[in-house]
């Protein structure tokens, strides 16, 4: 995948002063095509003198067995391609600007795959920028072999071995940090897409690998991406999510980058936590507001709405928390007038909060 940096700016474009940062914890062509995810082109925060000692005291310990989204402050990106087109319209586009403001207030999720250079301190300097101000990310790494086919977010390790490392080295950076980390968009609904039965079988003991290796790292929860309601039966989604090692993660997760409603998804994840003895589940809620289209279009479909803000409080108890996984304005790839995966559209930004419900 090649990363570039979308231009911020407006629906329409320009400047005025930095957004503030503010935290909130409760507040495809076909059916079976992948979410497509990519990740944002900003870099982490830089380090600051503090020292990781002094940013792990500053968050609630991880307590295993218990909901990793509670009681916490998320992260909320400031230097986000949302944040910076809401700072460049405040004066210039100020209708628009109130738009951008939904989305570039809410947490969302802080992607990391080989863009992101050397994954220990690239991940240190998140942990130790983020929970020195009391706040957790939440990182989905994205960077298994042979990620999406080939498709708008191809890309990923070169190798087993170097995904491995790549985990150890993740883990490492990550050991004195609280951190919610999502395993690997797409990877398991494409188990049986482009792969031979033998490098199914090798991706499957990666993902059960990271789980082991991360969830072993204290500060750490994990959940595993299960897709999205559009794509696989229950029982078959279930069936990989075990291979994969989701009894030993936090749970798995579902809907990222996708559009399918929070109601459909919910009872989806339900049916598969049934058959993996009550496994809790998170979904992304970042642009499923009006729900999937007909066709389950994947790849920047249009009449799309911000769906519930990230939140907790989901009303069900298996759902540990609604959070913008993908953060919403960022293309899906160069599909439906969109420009490369990953980087922001102002005007599908625009549009997604002003049809959203609240």
């Amino acid at each position: 995948m090649l990363v570039t940096v979308g231009l911020a700016g407006c629906a329409s474009s320009t400047s005025s002063s930095p957004p503030a940062t503010v935290a909130t914890a409760a507040a495809p062509p076909s059916a079976v095509t992948p979410a497509s995810a990519a990740p944002p082109a900003t870099q982490p925060p830089a380090a600051t003198a503090t020292t990781a000692s002094v940013a792990a005291t500053s968050v609630p310990p991880r307590v295993k067995g218990q909901n990793p989204f509670e009681g916490i402050r998320l992260y909320v990106n400031p230097y986000g391609q949302a944040a910076s087109a809401w700072q460049e319209c405040q004066s210039s586009h100020p209708a628009d600007a109130k738009f951008l403001q939904k989305i570039a207030q809410q947490p969302t999720g802080w992607w990391m795959g080989e863009w992101s250079g050397d994954i220990e301190p690239a991940v240190h300097n998140l942990g130790n920028a983020t929970n020195s101000l009391g706040m957790v990310p939440v990182v989905i790494a994205y960077n298994v072999p042979n990620r999406d086919c080939g498709q708008y977010s191809k890309g990923g390790s070169t190798s087993p071995d170097a995904y491995k490392k790549w985990i150890r080295d993740f883990a490492k950076g990550a050991s004195s940090f609280r951190i919610i980390v999502v395993l690997e968009p797409d990877a398991l609904g494409q188990l049986t897409k482009c792969l031979k039965p033998a490098d199914q079988k090798a991706r499957l003991g990666m993902i059960r690998d990271a789980v082991d290796v991360l969830e072993a790292t204290a500060g750490v929860s994990v959940y595993v991406d299960g897709g999205n309601a559009k794509w696989l039966p229950a029982p078959e989604m279930a069936k990989r999510l075990k291979a994969a090692g989701v009894e030993d993660a936090d749970g798995f997760a579902l809907n990222i980058s996708n559009y399918v409603a929070t109601d459909e998804t919910i009872a989806y994840g339900r049916a598969i936590s049934s058959a993996l003895g009550g496994k809790h589940f998170v979904i992304d809620t970042g642009r499923n507001g009006n729900g999937a289209t007909e066709d389950a279009e994947w790849c920047n479909p249009k009449g799309r709405a911000l769906g519930p803000a990230p939140t907790t409080r989901t009303g069900d108890p298996l759902v540990d928390a609604f959070f913008w996984f993908k953060p919403p304005g960022e293309s899906d790839g160069e599909c439906n007038g969109g420009p490369k995966a990953g980087d922001f559209w102002p005007q599908a930004a625009v549009d997604l909060a002003r049809a959203a419900k609240w």
